[in-house]
């Protein structure tokens, strides 16, 4: 187990500074649930819903229609 241990923290040690900055990023805009009904709101007007419902109805009928027993 040690060598494992060794391996990771040699990789750890090595890794670019600028990881941290991936890790740790800034939030601009905090507001969760008004992104979601933004977002939710879009794919309701630009038609996307519809496009779901027909693609999971059509999906369901071909697996009845392929499938055995």
């Amino acid at each position: 187990m040690s060598y494992y241990s060794d391996l990771i923290s040699r990789l750890y040690w090595h890794l670019p500074v600028n990881l941290t900055a991936l890790l740790a990023q800034t939030i601009t805009d905090p507001d969760l649930m008004g992104q979601v009904e933004k977002s939710w709101r879009h794919f309701i007007q630009t038609g996307q819903v519809w496009a779901l419902l027909i693609g999971l109805v059509i999906g369901y009928m071909i697996r009845n229609l392929t499938s055995y027993g």
